[in-house]
């Protein structure tokens, strides 16, 4: 199975569940820490240049669409799927009072968004266990409705040593990487008819889950 992504681009941006646009398709939304690289990684998945990344915490302020087709080369079939790149959990320099309304209406949408049908939750790979991703892990695990799926990957794995990464695969852990060149070549599979790439795996990933979800 090899997932292949065409017709990659940016939709919108919006500060709230009202300036939306309307959902036409399954959504994907992507969560995690302000520094996870959420936006690397979804140029890193589309193979594009369309979200804008930054080195600065807490960069991403807005609700940012992005649409794309996907095509499963097992069953010849091409799937549009919007990404949904999401302000940051945590670091931000802001004040109180503005952190507060963007958390509002963050929790707004995530709860009323019904086309969301996978949370894909990155964490960093050599942070597994922080207070701030075990919480929103429980927050959104709370307001998923039957057709949604939560699911967590682990980011920043070329970060990790030989040993560190070896025992997250045995958990059978998601894992991916944000570094483009990495991700064509980490990853080799027992099985060759298997996922060839890292990003092949996480791709294929993702749309057993936006499958499985949509029954």
């Amino acid at each position: 199975m090899m997932i292949t992504i065409s017709n990659a681009h940016f939709l919108t941006s919006a500060s709230k569940l009202s300036e939306c646009p309307p959902p036409s398709t399954s959504e994907i939304a992507m969560l995690g820490r302000s520094n996870v690289g959420k936006s690397t990684f979804i140029n890193t998945l589309l193979e594009s240049n369309l979200a804008k990344s930054s080195s600065t915490p807490g960069k991403t302020r807005l609700i940012n669409f992005f649409s794309s087709v996907w095509f499963d080369s097992a069953s010849s079939s091409s799937i549009p799927i919007s990404l949904i790149d999401l302000p940051g959990i945590g670091y931000a320099k802001v004040s109180k009072q503005e952190l507060a309304l963007w958390q509002r209406n963050l929790w707004e949408f995530l709860q009323q968004r019904r086309s969301i049908k996978v949370f894909i939750h990155l964490i960093d790979a050599r942070h597994r266990n922080l207070p701030i991703d075990e919480n929103l892990a429980r927050q959104i695990q709370a307001i998923l409705l039957g057709d949604q799926i939560l699911l967590p990957i682990y980011t920043k794995v070329d970060k990790l040593t030989k040993n560190e990464l070896a025992k997250l695969r045995q958990k059978g852990a998601l894992i991916t990487t944000n570094n483009a060149t990495i991700a064509q070549t980490i990853y080799r599979p027992k099985s060759p008819q298997g996922p060839q790439t890292l990003l092949d795996m996480t791709r294929v990933s993702i749309l057993r889950a936006l499958l499985g979800s949509n029954g």
